[in-house]
């Protein structure tokens, strides 16, 4: 089983290592719960590495060079020998992403979307075209409570208690929607406040009904453009052209050049008429 030796591949006595934000791992939807024997089906050294990856952290750098400072018994050449295998056995893809950053640029970030369930290229291929949800996150509360909830820092004297922020919630929420950012919120708030104020909660109520944003014209929310890139070379390719999420190189299958369409009689008679054409062209100038 692939927990039966845990020293096999020791965890790192210090934290492990993150990849830029927006990158690194990223869990597959619909896992089932952990058990002992996940990955008994894999050779001893991927299901130790898979062990291993299956409790790294969202956002967790996998790379081969990083696994592989984090796991003495392997090194780089083994570790990325080992996720080529994760991918081939279906619980590996390597993803880029076009995802709108925190500046509101859109950027091409990678992704390696690792599944503890093995998986079929055909449910690999649903998930990264959209057509599997993405996996909920925990509830917590909303931006705009936050946003409230951090006016006390910026001028004490509107500070909101937590029964101001649930009350006052539906009103930031309506600024958030309509594009106002949360600094924007924040000004509103505490600009220009009258000297005393004696009711933080009632002052918050009427400047965010008084001074409500404009509706901004919506924008068709356009789908993540998703390409996996090839888990050895990371040659990029739609879903379907990389099964077991290599590429045809990397699977060691020769590339085919389809042979030309036969002509049709009729496309024959013109290209024959065209040659004789040609080769009468010398003798016409020659006279």
């Amino acid at each position: 089983m692939a927990d039966a030796n845990p020293s096999a591949a020791a965890r790192a006595p210090h934290a492990y290592p993150m990849a830029k934000s927006g990158y690194g791992k990223k869990s597959a939807p619909d896992q089932s719960p952990r058990t002992a024997t996940d990955f008994a089906h894999l050779p001893p050294r991927e299901a130790q590495i898979a062990v291993f990856v299956d409790r790294l952290p969202e956002g967790a750098a996998m790379d081969a060079k990083t696994l592989a400072a984090q796991l003495p018994a392997y090194g780089q050449a083994a570790c990325r020998t080992a996720l080529r295998r994760l991918s081939e056995a279906g619980h590996l893809r390597r993803v880029k992403e076009h995802l709108k950053g925190d500046d509101g640029a859109y950027h091409w970030v990678t992704r390696s979307y690792f599944s503890r369930t093995a998986r079929g290229d055909a449910w690999w291929t649903s998930v990264l075209t959209g057509e599997v949800p993405e996996p909920t996150a925990p509830a917590r509360r909303s931006r705009a409570y936050a946003v409230l909830a951090t006016v006390g820092r910026t001028d004490p004297r509107m500070t909101l208690s937590h029964a101001d922020c649930v009350d006052l919630e539906p009103l930031a929420a309506a600024w958030l929607e309509r594009g106002a950012g949360e600094g924007h919120v924040v000004r509103a708030l505490t600009d220009g406040l009258p000297s005393p104020v004696h009711h933080a909660a009632a002052l918050a109520r009427r400047r965010l009904v008084d001074k409500l944003p404009p509706e901004q014209r919506p924008d068709a929310a356009a789908p993540t453009l998703r390409l996996v890139e090839c888990t050895v070379c990371a040659a990029p390719g739609r879903p379907e052209a990389l099964p077991g999420g290599l590429c045809r190189d990397c699977r060691g299958e020769p590339h085919t050049v389809a042979a030309p369409a036969a002509l049709s009689p009729e496309e024959v008679h013109a290209k024959a008429a065209l040659l004789r054409a040609i080769n009468r062209e010398p003798e016409r100038n020659h006279a």
